[in-house]
């Protein structure tokens, strides 16, 4: 019997008689990787599940803890999600510009987490509000956010870069780190400790993958050089996936992201910007626009300085993004509850024409 609890787990409440606790470790298309106290096992969701879930993001993602019907001689069936305690999503755009797309889903892209290292390389692909943005969106998920810079075995001087992140975001830790050189890997291990959940989110080329074999201190995974072109990376992790360090720590590895799309993040931007929603209250008017009014707070800030121009142009890119994002997914969710709903009504219809016709037949007769 394998105990779960190094792997998180904590009994709530007892599962139900046939069914067993695990974590979700790995997902590939429809189907699951689980640790059970069984051992790991192969499992698919059961077929109630799809009609008792509400959306796709309340299926099950790597770092879920579920409930499910062990098989020894198959793949068992999960038959519950059980409550998430933090849960890093982005906007799903569908392959589309932002702009353009035409569907706009929530991806839960990883669960249950303490720690979001945010991993972006010290290359000439170094960007700062790329960096804000991650940071927005995991201040959402619930997680603590931690920036690593890598390959810093190839920047002459990744004091500026470092200087710059914690300049943008100075409560969130920095650290820069080399994973062939073993440059700052041991600034770590405060976070990587017995029970803890790690999840690495970055784009593609940033060391992901490199970072991950380092603290494994073996190749789990393959490792693709990047263009030279551009600094952009090739895709390395194609799935999701948990892996136990042997610092008893565990890492949920992710594919790199080519765009982050900010979802439902009302509450993250507020937490990042903290400093320029106060400034809102000081307003003279309630309703200040913040671009013309007499007495205003924040033109009285960027004009003496003590609010950088650049904290506020991101500061209205991401309110502008989520609220894009919120609206259109908004206005998706009611289309379809509408189609649904006369879907229903047709049915109805049909069902009780389908009634007076046989009414009417038993009378002929």
């Amino acid at each position: 019997m394998i105990d779960l609890k190094p792997y998180g787990y904590v009994e709530a409440e007892t599962p139900p008689i046939g069914l067993i606790p695990g974590r979700v470790t790995e997902l590939q298309r429809e189907q699951y990787t689980v640790i059970t106290e069984q051992g790991e096992v192969t499992a698919v969701l059961k077929g109630t599940f799809y009609h008792t879930a509400g959306a796709r993001e309340d299926f099950p993602c790597v770092g879920d803890y579920v409930w499910l019907q062990y098989n020894e001689n198959g793949a068992s069936r999960i038959a519950k999600l059980l409550p998430r305690r933090s849960k890093f999503s982005r906007a799903d755009y569908s392959g589309h510009a932002a702009g353009y797309a035409k569907t706009i889903l929530e991806q839960v892209v990883a669960t249950n987490f303490d720690y979001v290292f945010i991993v972006s390389s010290l290359n000439w692909d170094f960007k700062v509000n790329r960096i804000m943005r991650y940071l927005t969106q995991t201040r959402q998920s619930g997680g603590q956010p931690v920036v690593i810079l890598t390959k810093a075995d190839l920047a002459p001087d990744f004091n500026g870069p470092l200087a710059d992140v914690q300049k943008a975001s100075p409560d969130v830790p920095v650290h820069a780190v080399s994973s062939h050189a073993g440059v700052g890997l041991d600034a770590l291990s405060e976070y990587l400790q017995p029970g803890k959940t790690v999840v690495f989110l970055g784009m593609s080329g940033v060391g992901k993958s490199s970072l991950l074999n380092a603290l494994m201190n073996q190749e789990v995974m393959t490792v693709k050089a990047i263009r030279e072109d551009d600094s952009r990376g090739r895709h390395t992790t194609t799935h999701r996936q948990l892996f136990m360090l042997p610092s008893g720590a565990m890492v949920i590895d992710t594919p790199g992201m080519r765009e982050l799309g900010l979802f439902g993040a009302d509450d993250g931007i507020s937490a990042g910007f903290n400093d320029v929603e106060e400034l809102f209250t000081q307003c003279r008017f309630h309703d200040c626009r913040h671009k013309t009014e007499p007495g205003c707070a924040v033109l009285t800030a960027l004009a003496d300085g003590s609010l950088q121009h650049e904290h506020w142009k991101r500061y209205l890119a991401q309110k502008r993004e989520n609220k894009f994002a919120d609206d259109k997914a908004g206005y998706l969710t009611d289309k379809r509850a509408r189609h649904k709903s006369l879907a229903m009504q047709s049915k109805n219809m049909k069902k009780s024409g389908d009634s007076r016709n046989e009414n009417r037949n038993v009378q002929i007769l």
